[in-house]
C-alpha cells in the first residue's frame, strides 16, 4: 500500500513577489512618510500639501480610479488580463449620463453599470470563449467604445437641450454631505498648521468632507471586494481560476463561469467609475472625459500587487497628484520635490543597508539633483504639475516592480477539458 506525501512548497525569494510588508510595517512606512510630509511642510511653509480641501479633492480624483483598479483586480484574478478598462468607463460616463438626464443620476448610475459590463461581456467572449489575445481584446474595446459613444452622441446628446455631440445636457446633482461637528473641527484643528496634528486633521478631514453618496460607496466597495474574494468559496474558486485554472477544473470549478462573472463585475466597477465622472465630478457628459483614468486604474493595481488594500493607496497616492492641477499646484508640487528628495535618501540608506550599492549611488545621485533642484527655484513651471501623476505612475511602477507577484495563469489561455 503506498502513501502520497507532500512536500513543503519553496519559500519564494525575497524581490520575486514572495516577500509581502506586514500589516505593521505597512503602518509604520506610512506613519514615517507622514511624519516626513509635516516636517517639509513646516520648512516650506507649503500648508497646502495638507490641507482638508486638497484631501478631499484627492478623495474626489481618487475613486474612479481606484474603481477602475477594483475593475482589473477582479478580472485579473481570474486569470483575465483587462486592458479594456478604459474604453469600459468610456461606456460608463456615456450610459450614465444619458439616463442620468432624462431619469436622474440613481438610474444613471445603475445604466453606467450596465455600459461597462456590456463592454465586459464583448472581452470575456473573446477572451474567454475564443481565446483571443487580452491585450489585442482589450485594446479592441477601448477603440471601439470611443467610436460607439461618439457616435450615438450624435443621434442622443445633439439635439437635447444644453447638449451638443460632445456634451451631454446638465444631471440632477447627487448632492454632498459632511459629518456634523466632525467635518468643522477637524478644518479648525487643520487650520491650525501644528506639527503632525494638523496634517493628520487635514487627511482625516478629506474623508468626512464634501462626500457624494457614490464616494461611500466606492469607498465600501474596497474592504466588500477583500472580503468577498478571501473570505468566501466563490473567491476561492474565481482566485483558483487565475492562479492555476487546470487543478481548479479537475477540482470540480466551472472555471469558464467564474471567468465570466469576474470579467463581467470588471466592467461593471470600471462603468461605475465611469457615472463617478459623468454624474459626480462634472454632471455632464464630455468627450474624452475618462482622460486615461483607465490606464492609470490598472498601474494603481500593479503598484498595489493585485491586493484591495495596496490598490486603494495607489489610486489615493495618483488622486493626490493629480489633485495638485486644481489647488495651489506651482507651490505644493515645488515643496514635495523636497520630500521625495528626502525620501530618497532614505532609500539610498536602505539600498546601502541591503549592500546594493550601485542602485544606491544612482539612487544618491537622483537625490542630489532634486535637492538642487528645489534649492535653486521657488516654483515649478505649470506643465510639471500637469505631468505629476503620470511621472508618478512610472516611478512607483518602475520602483516597485521586483517585488510584485501577479496571479499565475494571468493572462495564459485556457480551454475546457484541460484539467480532466
Amino acid at each position: 500500500m503506498s502513501t502520497a506525501t507532500i512536500s513543503k512548497p519553496q519559500a519564494q525569494r525575497p524581490g520575486k513577489g514572495g516577500r509581502r510588508l506586514s500589516l505593521p510595517v505597512l503602518l509604520l512606512i506610512i506613519a514615517g512618510v507622514l511624519v516626513l510630509t509635516s516636517v517639509v511642510r513646516l520648512i516650506t511653509d507649503a500648508n497646502g500639501i495638507t490641507s482638508t480641501g486638497q484631501m478631499s479633492t484627492a478623495l474626489r480624483l481618487a475613486v474612479p480610479i481606484g474603481l477602475a483598479g477594483l475593475g482589473g483586480l477582479w478580472a485579473e484574478r481570474a486569470g483575465i488580463i483587462n486592458i479594456g478598462l478604459e474604453g469600459m468607463m468610456i461606456l460608463g460616463t456615456w450610459f450614465g449620463a444619458w439616463a442620468g438626464y432624462q431619469w436622474g443620476p440613481w438610474t444613471g448610475i445603475v445604466f453606467s453599470i450596465i455600459g461597462g459590463a456590456l463592454g465586459a461581456i464583448l472581452h470575456a467572449v473573446a477572451t474567454v470563449t475564443f481565446n483571443v489575445n487580452h491585450i489585442v481584446s482589450g485594446v479592441a474595446i477601448n477603440i471601439l467604445a470611443l467610436g460607439t459613444t461618439r457616435y450615438l452622441s450624435k443621434f442622443t446628446f445633439e439635439n437635447a437641450p444644453q447638449g451638443s455631440s460632445k456634451q451631454s445636457p446638465p444631471i440632477d446633482s447627487l448632492g454632498t454631505f459632511d459629518i456634523p461637528g466632525l467635518s468643522s473641527a477637524l478644518d479648525t484643528l487643520n487650520g491650525k498648521h501644528w506639527f503632525l496634528v494638523s496634517d493628520l486633521a487635514g487627511l482625516l478631514g478629506g474623508l468626512v468632507t464634501d462626500l457624494s453618496p457614490l464616494t461611500v460607496i466606492a469607498v465600501a466597495l474596497v474592504p466588500a471586494t477583500w472580503w468577498a474574494l478571501w473570505r468566501t468559496a466563490f473567491g476561492l474558486r474565481l482566485r483558483s481560476c487565475g492562479e492555476n485554472p487546470m487543478a481548479a477544473e479537475s477540482l470540480g470549478v466551472n472555471v469558464y463561469k467564474y471567468k465570466y462573472i469576474a470579467v463581467i463585475i470588471s466592467g461593471g466597477f470600471a462603468g461605475l467609475g465611469g457615472a463617478f465622472l459623468s454624474i459626480v465630478a462634472s454632471n455632464v457628459y464630455l468627450d474624452g472625459q475618462t482622460a486615461g483614468r483607465g490606464y492609470i486604474g490598472l498601474a494603481a493595481m500593479i503598484f498595489g500587487n493585485w491586493m484591495p488594500g495596496g490598490l486603494a493607496l495607489g489610486a489615493g497616492l495618483f488622486g493626490y497628484t493629480d489633485s495638485l492641477n486644481l489647488r495651489g499646484g506651482t507651490t505644493n508640487v515645488h515643496a514635495l520635490i523636497l520630500l521625495l528628495a528626502i525620501l530618497l535618501v532614505a532609500g539610498v540608506a536602505y539600498l546601502a543597508w541591503k549592500k546594493r550599492y550601485v542602485p544606491a549611488a544612482v539612487t544618491a545621485g537622483i537625490s542630489a539633483l532634486m535637492f538642487v533642484w528645489y534649492g535653486t527655484t521657488d516654483e515649478v513651471p505649470r506643465q510639471v504639475v500637469s505631468a505629476a501623476p503620470y511621472v508618478v505612475t512610472l516611478l512607483v511602477l518602475s520602483l516597485s516592480a521586483q517585488h510584485l507577484r501577479m496571479p499565475k495563469a494571468n493572462g495564459r489561455p485556457y480551454r475546457k477539458g484541460q484539467g480532466q
